[in-house]
């Protein structure tokens, strides 16, 4: 059974029990209230009949009966009166009585104690309510007759009955009604749960996490709901598209460390086919070469293989770092002192190979700069903007200097090579991505700026590009700097 169905069955059976108790406390307030009137009233009347002994104008005999005045008043009333005379047990009736051929039961006089008080009859087929006792004779206090003042009910029950009726017509009609009109809001208040459940199964079955609830009403626990149920849509579609970028990020990162695996490995391969085949091939295939030139022909061959072998062992290390990065590792940092940290990679950066000028600014503004950071790991990030300095400035000059700004300082590296056109920056940081112009032009794999990157977002700095194709380029780190007392 829906919800829905479940809070219509609640909200009736509610309402069925709420309308039923109060039904029987009106029909049972009504029902006491006509008959506690109709005995108060019969009551009354009785407590004022004055009983005479007169003689039986049929036999002559002694029968007891009410005064005339009182007979006439309980006529006026429309109470019926009769009286019984137990030692001649001869029976008097109102004309009332008469007229109408009505008597009423006489119990015994042994059976008369237990039946004295109100009591409620049927009289040839009409409904009545007496009130009936002993009448004892003043002087001798002995039992001498049965005294038994009545009025028809039939009015009343009638009206109780009309009244029964209209509660049960009516406890029914409202229960209809009101079951209706609540499944018809149990409905419209379930419509935007409904929705819920549409777009779950929605997403469900494809892969749109746009769908979004579109909600219009009261801010209830419904629109609560429904919004947070938006919200969290809003971050499983981030949180699914990070993912997406991620797998297709890993995707593109095996793709290019397969193709940039795949050349040296070839190198690999074809310089071995090149050896096995001049010294360990058989005599019709070795070349026809004097035994200089293939000591000559097989040392740059093992060269090569050599080479190709520091490019692969570079790569994976380079890969090592990415993929240490990619799980969230991080290094332990303590404070460093930039000033000597950066002498030491100015000294070291001179005897990298190059082919441009190299040259330094004055660092006496470091004095006392501190870093919070791993000075392996910021030597390197730094080598590897030097390097790429060197490799994409055939001739010119690469540099270092520094700069304090707003308790930041920005190691600056810049070069006068071949530069970089505006539209490639913004993928300069992405892994394996090289510049058109120097793709197979210069040696590298396309990780250094990644592996740059990565150590400036752990150390909490960011890295500003300028760059102009033809013109040159330059980085400019900004790391977080701690400033204490001068270092003498």
């Amino acid at each position: 059974m829906s919800i829905r169905w479940r809070l219509t069955a609640w909200y009736s059976g509610i309402l069925f029990v709420t309308l039923l108790l109060f039904s029987l406390a009106v029909y049972g307030f009504v029902h006491l209230y006509t008959y506690d009137e109709l005995k108060s009233r019969i009551q009354q009347q009785y407590n004022k009949i004055r009983p005479v002994v007169s003689i039986n104008a049929d036999d002559g005999g002694l029968v007891f009966i009410p005064d005339r005045s009182s007979v006439l008043r309980m006529e006026e009333a429309d109470f019926y009166v009769q009286t019984y005379t137990y030692h001649n047990q001869k029976a008097w009736q109102s004309d009332n009585m008469r007229l109408r051929g009505l008597e009423y039961e006489v119990p015994s006089m042994e059976d008369g104690q237990k039946q004295r008080g109100f009591k409620s009859i049927n009289v040839s087929g009409n409904p009545f309510l007496i009130y009936q006792d002993y009448v004892v004779l003043p002087n001798t206090g002995q039992v001498y007759g049965w005294l038994q003042v009545g009025a028809y009910t039939g009015t009343s029950e009638n009206t109780l009955d009309r009244l029964q009726s209209i509660l049960i017509m009516g406890t029914l009609a409202t229960l209809i009604t009101a079951s209706t009109l609540g499944l018809f809001l149990a409905r419209k208040s379930m419509k935007p749960i409904q929705k819920v459940a549409d777009a779950a199964n929605q997403i469900q079955k494809g892969t749109d996490l746009s769908v979004r609830i579109e909600y219009d009403g009261p801010q209830d626990e419904i629109g609560s709901l429904i919004g947070t149920f938006n919200d969290m849509l809003s971050r499983t579609e981030s949180f699914y598209k990070e993912l997406d970028d991620a797998y297709a990020a890993q995707r593109r990162f095996v793709s290019d460390a397969s193709h940039e695996l795949r050349t040296p490995l070839t190198t690999i391969r074809g310089n071995v086919d090149l050896l096995h085949k001049i010294w360990t091939g058989p005599q019709g295939d070795r070349p026809d070469l004097d035994e200089e030139t293939l000591r000559q022909i097989s040392a740059e061959a093992i060269g090569d293989i050599s080479d190709e072998a520091k490019r692969m062992t570079r790569l994976v290390t380079d890969m090592l770092s990415l993929a240490r990065a990619d799980t969230g590792q991080t290094f332990e940092k303590v404070p460093i002192a930039l000033q000597p940290l950066l002498i030491e990679v100015i000294r070291r950066a001179q005897f990298l190979p190059k082919t441009a000028a190299w040259s330094a600014g004055d660092l006496s503004s470091l004095n006392g700069v501190y870093v919070e950071g791993n000075r392996d790991y910021l030597q390197q990030m730094l080598f590897i903007f030097i390097e790429n300095g060197f490799k994409y400035t055939p001739e010119g000059e690469v540099s270092l200097d520094v700069v304090l700004y707003r308790g930041q300082v920005g190691i600056r590296v810049a070069d006068t090579g071949i530069g970089m056109a505006k539209d490639e920056v913004p993928h300069i940081f992405e892994r394996f991505y090289r510049a058109d112009q120097s793709r197979g032009a210069t040696e590298g794999t396309g990780l250094g700026l990644s592996i740059a990157k990565w150590i400036i977002d752990v150390h909490g700095g960011s890295v500003e590009v300028v760059t102009k194709l033809g013109e040159g380029s330059t980085f400019i780190v900004w790391l977080p700097a701690i400033f204490a007392a001068p270092l003498e």
